[in-house]
């Protein structure tokens, strides 16, 4: 029996999706508000940095991979104006609902579709832009994810990952702090779960760091991988190219 990490837990591979479907089925509700009390806001910060680094085109396609409630499709729809395509998915139904609801009630209307990222049902080649927020260190087989993403961009093309990785080594301390006594809490009062946001720390911290990431990116279809930290490493947006 094949095993992987589940945080800190060591779960049997064919578990693992339903036990993070379970977590965000929990806190789709709440999601937005919680993002938003977690980082302070910042996360806005660094989807917009995202969005502006991808520099998407009017007319290019984009995948939303992990897009849950809907913050990078809709910035990217903006973008790529009515020529172009941004296609929204998420492996959550409930996270995927709730996305898909603040699209409409903004007036935006996209392709919306529940999809595994190891296993994409799209044609190689088709995207301009990849991304995936906050999204990746949930995935089973991370490997096999990113190199479903490298299939169906074109040569040339950008895939973006914006994750959660290792801080510099003087915050280390303090963050540890936040991530396993505060979080919880904070989930707790303002979610009614605290194990979920037990699990996203620890999810974190059992997520490749950036050098990690850079190499996995690397040895999976993408021919050349920058990284930027923000806020002192807290997040990391790594940049990979398709080379044909």
């Amino acid at each position: 029996m094949a095993t992987t990490h589940f945080g800190y837990q060591s779960v049997d591979e064919q578990d693992k999706a339903r036990r993070v479907r379970g977590v965000f089925d929990s806190v789709a509700s709440r999601y937005d508000l919680m993002n938003d009390l977690m980082s302070g806001g910042l996360h806005r910060a660094w989807k917009a940095y995202t969005v502006m680094v991808a520099n998407p085109q009017p007319g290019q396609r984009v995948l939303d991979i992990a897009g849950g409630t809907g913050d990078l499709a809709r910035a990217f729809a903006k973008k790529v104006g009515p020529a172009g395509e941004v296609v929204h998915t998420d492996i959550n139904e409930a996270m995927l609902r709730t996305g898909r609801d603040r699209l409409l009630d903004a007036g935006v209307i996209l392709p919306t579709t529940v999809c595994d990222a190891e296993q994409l049902p799209f044609p190689g080649g088709y995207f301009d832009l990849v991304t995936v927020a906050f999204g990746l260190r949930n995935m089973t087989h991370k490997d096999a994810a990113l190199r479903e993403m490298a299939r169906v961009l074109k040569d040339g093309g950008k895939l973006l990952v914006l994750e959660f990785s290792q801080v510099a080594r003087p915050l280390r301390k303090a963050y540890d702090v936040y991530s396993f006594s505060v979080l919880p809490r904070l989930g707790r009062l303002v979610a009614g779960d605290a194990g979920s946001y037990r699990y996203l720390a620890e999810s974190i911290r059992m997520h490749p760091n950036q050098q990690e990431l850079k190499a996995l990116m690397k040895s999976n279809g993408f021919g050349h991988v920058d990284y930027h930290n923000m806020t002192g490493g807290v997040v990391a947006l790594h940049v990979g190219i398709k080379c044909g």
